[in-house]
């Protein structure tokens, strides 16, 4: 019997790329997107593909594609929530409204869809959830800390509920932690930062000017979408799930930052900061 998963975010990108990864491996996929119609005509030769417009932010809309999983497959094997959106701005600089945007897709979306599927799991008997966060979830960013701070809550929310998912439910829960991707994430970003007024001309202007020419030649050569899915597929198939998985050895070295040399972290973190602001050691 062909197993099912259902994919959030999946109009490009992590998501797209993992939606036709299983997809070509005669998964059973439900993929939430913003461009049905597109995608529908686009991958129409993958009859096991199924596209759904999905919004996370709307707890009706994913329960609606829940109980269409529920009717036809019976079943939910594994949930992918990847739907998430960046965010360039310092803290001074953003308006309550667009922090409150990026918390209702990135950390309410998560949660409303696992509120929606963990009944069908649960009733199953097993499952995996798996959610991208991102090596931001571990390590704060200049100018990046209301996305960070998002993500640093998914791994607040996993943490927790890996302590009773799995021995209580048998479901288990993985964290996606990628670095830089080449997708069109950081154009999103940009894009959003342009529409808004640009980089505005006051005191954090340096910084993130330091930051965004550090970022880009650090990761001249970014992860592809299609080898995160690759990880995803190594993912579902192992025997015990980790609660992490970093997608690749730069975010591993990235994340290793943390904690290096000081058991307090206050080492790892400024060896961050000289990191992402190009600042000599």
């Amino acid at each position: 019997m062909s197993k099912t998963i259902l994919i959030t975010g999946a109009s490009a990108g992590i998501g797209l790329a993992t939606a036709l990864k299983f997809a070509q491996n005669g998964w059973i996929v439900y993929a939430g997107t913003r461009q049905l119609e597109r995608d529908q005509e686009q991958y129409a030769r993958y009859d096991n593909l199924h596209f759904r417009e999905m919004e996370v932010t709307d707890p009706d809309a994913i329960r609606t594609v829940i109980d269409e999983i529920k009717r036809e497959q019976k079943q939910l094997d594994v949930l992918f929530c990847n739907a998430g959106i960046g965010y360039l701005r310092a803290l001074g600089q953003a308006p309550m409204q667009e922090i409150e945007h990026i918390f209702d897709t990135n950390v309410f979306g998560v949660m409303h869809t696992i509120q929606a599927a963990l009944p069908m799991m649960q009733k199953a008997g097993h499952g995996h959830i798996i959610a991208t966060s991102s090596v931001g979830g571990l390590v704060g960013q200049p100018m990046n800390e209301i996305y960070c701070a998002s993500k640093f809550a998914i791994e607040g929310l996993f943490e927790s509920l890996a302590t009773y998912y799995k021995p209580f439910f048998n479901i288990d829960v993985t964290l996606l932690e990628p670095g830089a991707i080449a997708t069109n994430f950081t154009q999103s970003v940009l894009g959003h930062v342009a529409s808004t007024g640009g980089i505005l001309e006051d005191e954090y202007k340096p910084i993130i000017d330091q930051y965004t020419k550090s970022f880009l030649s650090r990761n001249a050569e970014p992860q592809t979408a299609d080898a995160v899915a690759e990880v995803m597929w190594e993912l579902v198939a192992m025997e015990e799930k980790p609660l992490r998985i970093r997608t690749s050895e730069r975010a591993e070295q990235f994340a290793h930052h943390k904690t290096q040399n000081d058991p307090t972290g206050l080492d790892g973190v400024r060896g961050v900061r000289k990191l992402q602001l190009g600042i000599e050691a």
